[in-house]
């Protein structure tokens, strides 16, 4: 049976009664499982992982955009982490269980792009959101990849008109005054995966994240990998955050080696590593947690706990 991970990303990361209610209205919709949910007031962002069947983890994430777009107001957010709505980016993957472990429902590929059309026009329309398909169900000529929709934030929509080549695939030609727009769609698995050094200098961690953007093309235990060097103050840290394109290509270990060893080139840091939601157990290329300094592991976070749950 295909079943549908949802992971939606919601800019409120502080406001721990917002998450919270966030978190209920998936909890509402019967035959999904919310398994697991984080908040960083660094970021200013929450992040979900919703479980179940097509219908209903579409059901569960309007239930989560309704509440998000009513009580997010991004004319008054900060935050170091990228963002143009309230609800910033909703992506859909068909998982499989194959010999004790999921991987991508491969055939499931077109019913689910089609499923986040039916969804990405259901918010539009219920939201008054424009929304804008990426990734597997982005159209022919039309932006694809994350970073390029997400280009500008959402203060360079302020007072945009949306027409033309920056015309959404839904709704309106104006973005939402207080919610922004919305980035939807199918795609393949991903792994967002942070790493903190024991220093607040930025500029250590731009350079790393320089370095894997000037690297991953020629090394293969990158290829894939997004990252951004980021100042957390409330955390008191500078942290390299990525998200892992091709995880199963490019395992978790491996990264931290390489992150690791910029780092010892630069100084004597101490490194300490995050996921943000599930990954499957692949990701860890046969090593325990600590082989990447994993902070706050649990055992929750390693997807195929929830095969037989």
């Amino acid at each position: 049976m295909t079943l549908i991970q949802c992971v939606p990303n919601f800019s409120e990361g502080r406001r721990l009664d917002v998450v919270e209610a966030i978190a209920d209205a998936i909890r509402s919709v019967p035959e999904v499982r919310l398994i697991d949910y984080s908040a960083d007031p660094d970021h200013n962002r929450c992040v979900m992982t919703i479980l179940g069947p097509g219908e209903r983890a579409a059901d569960a994430l309007l239930a989560a955009a309704r509440v998000a777009v009513a009580q997010i107001d991004l004319r008054t957010h900060t935050g170091v982490h990228p963002r143009v709505g309230a609800l910033d980016v909703a992506p859909f993957v068909p998982l499989k269980v194959v010999n004790g472990a999921f991987v991508v429902a491969e055939e499931a590929k077109a019913e689910t792009i089609a499923l986040s059309e039916r969804t990405a026009q259901q918010l539009a329309a219920d939201l008054n959101l424009p929304i804008y398909l990426y990734e597997w169900s982005a159209h022919a000529g039309r932006l694809s990849a994350l970073p390029e929709l997400r280009r500008g934030g959402f203060e360079g929509l302020l007072g945009q008109s949306l027409t033309g080549a920056h015309a959404p695939d839904f709704g309106p030609d104006h973005a939402h005054p207080s919610a922004g727009i919305t980035i939807l769609g199918a795609r393949g698995p991903l792994v967002a995966y942070n790493i903190d050094l024991d220093t607040e200098d930025i500029k250590v961690a731009r350079h790393i994240a320089r370095r894997i953007r000037d690297e991953r093309d020629h090394l293969p235990q990158l290829t894939g990998v997004r990252a951004l060097g980021l100042h957390l103050p409330i955390r008191g840290v500078a942290q390299v955050s990525m998200n892992l394109t091709l995880p199963s290509r490019t395992s978790l270990p491996a990264v931290f080696d390489f992150v690791l060893a910029e780092a010892h080139r630069l100084g004597d840091f101490k490194l300490t590593s995050e996921i943000i939601g599930e990954i499957p157990r692949a990701s860890l290329g046969g090593l325990p947690p600590e082989a990447i300094a994993w902070n706050d592991y649990k055992a929750e976070q390693i997807l195929e706990t929830w095969i037989s749950s």
